[in-house]
């Protein structure tokens, strides 16, 4: 298993308050313990909102857990080019817009996620509401290449959605506790309109959710895709994070 989507919380670095909320510590060793027996051999490490602009904590967390493992970082909007590139070396491959919580300057990031792609080839990971998601099209249509967290979050956001996939937009099965559709039909079209798409996570920690992951997740996945499975767990989001 490539795992597209893992939070690492580590008490060594600082956390930004956001809303109130800080998350519980789920660190590098806790999520090796969770996922034992699952065949993880990689994934992408994804800041939250909670975590800023730090690079530390991510960067800290690519060398604990080794070969295998990519980031997908937060920059400060006043980021320079080689500021990018020391970041591609360590590892990062996409920037992350948490777009519930921030990151609204919408000029401000089409230009960082335009200048990322032509600098070191990052796509653009979104995590937005469905009505949001339907608002971004303006946005989206620029950027050269763009992935989608949790399934567009609810169902009025799949024909946009569906579009986007169609157009080669990658889509996280991941945070199946947090949608507000059914996971196995959204996998199931998703799927059919592009069967390299779909990139599966487990979300782990879960942090806000309601329901965090369990392995018979992986159940859902299979009866969506059926014989793709390898390319959801895996070869998916090992090429969309590795070789592009």
């Amino acid at each position: 298993m490539f795992d597209s989507h893992v939070h690492i919380i580590d008490p060594r670095f600082p956390l930004v308050s956001n809303g109130g909320y800080e998350p519980p510590v789920f660190t590098a060793d806790d999520y090796r313990e969770e996922t034992d027996g699952l065949g993880v051999v990689g994934g992408a490490v994804v800041a939250g909102s909670f975590q800023g602009s730090d690079q530390s904590f991510l960067l800290a967390a690519l060398a604990e857990l080794g070969d295998g493992w990519v980031g997908v970082t937060h920059l400060p909007w006043d980021a320079e080019d080689d500021d990018i590139e020391a970041l591609d070396d360590a590892g990062v491959r996409a920037l992350r817009f948490n777009l519930r919580r921030g990151d609204t300057d919408v000029s401000t990031l089409t230009e960082q996620a335009v200048r990322a792609h032509e600098i070191a080839g990052w796509h653009a990971e979104f995590y937005a509401d469905a009505g949001l998601l339907l608002s971004l099209e303006p946005v989206l249509s620029k950027l050269p290449a763009i992935s989608i967290d949790y399934l567009g979050m609810a169902e009025d956001a799949m024909p946009y959605l569906l579009d986007l996939v169609d157009r080669g937009a990658r889509v996280k099965a991941a945070g199946f506790g947090r949608i507000g559709h059914d996971p196995v039909e959204a996998m199931r079209r998703i799927h059919a309109v592009n069967p390299e798409a779909l990139m599966f996570g487990t979300d782990l920690p879960g942090t806000r959710s309601p329901r965090r992951f369990v392995p018979s997740d992986i159940d859902l996945v299979t009866e969506a895709v059926g014989g793709d499975l390898q390319k959801v767990l895996f070869r998916n989001a090992r090429a969309w994070y590795r070789e592009r």
